[in-house]
């Protein structure tokens, strides 16, 4: 007997069960005679049964089973809505996330023309191309179609009158009495 301290023995656990011997018991064989030579099997019957209904026949359903799918299906019910509206917040969010990068690479592109724009040589070249400019002292020569051919597009190709044209209308006069037209409206045409 052991203690341990409390002066007490701690209870002792059950091993486990070991089944008690067997004694044998001598067979004797009997002689088989044709009676004895019938095997019982189990008749099958003629039926139009389906490999889904002798599923289903064999489902065993306890009340508990119930319980749990009908849980399920409420949680399906329930957390369906909420699963569709974070699906397309996501999506949203997807998609915002998308332009704000597209709006970043723009400012960024912008950033760099800007810092282009403080370069002093930069602005030189671009007065030069799009302008025409040059810097004082500079000579400046203009080639238009220096290939000798036809320019695309150019498709009138007559001759230029030497001739000068002559109106008949006489445009000081027609420019007075427009603005006398004018001057001289009533008040009410003029509201």
């Amino acid at each position: 007997m052991t203690t341990n301290g409390s002066g007490m023995t701690p209870p002792r656990l059950p091993g486990p069960r070991r089944p008690a011997p067997r004694a044998e018991k001598p067979r004797t064989e009997k002689p088989r005679t044709e009676k004895h030579r019938t095997e019982k099997r189990p008749m099958q019957l003629a039926t139009d049964e389906t490999a889904v209904g002798s599923w289903l026949r064999g489902l065993r359903l306890s009340g508990f089973s119930f319980v749990m799918m009908g849980i399920l299906v409420l949680a399906v019910v329930a957390l369906a809505p909420n699963v569709r509206t974070y699906a397309e917040q996501r999506q949203q969010i997807d998609a915002l996330s998308a332009s704000v990068a597209d709006q970043q690479a723009a400012v960024d592109k912008l950033k760099d023309e800007r810092e282009r724009w403080n370069d002093r040589t930069y602005v030189t070249t671009q007065a030069r191309a799009r302008l025409s400019y040059v810097m004082p002292g500079d000579i400046s020569f203009l080639v238009i179609n220096d290939t000798g051919q036809a320019v695309a597009g150019a498709s009138d190709n007559a001759p230029v009158s030497t001739a000068i044209q002559d109106t008949d209308v006489d445009w000081v006069d027609s420019v007075f009495r427009s603005v006398m037209t004018a001057g001289l409206a009533p008040q009410e045409a003029a509201q």
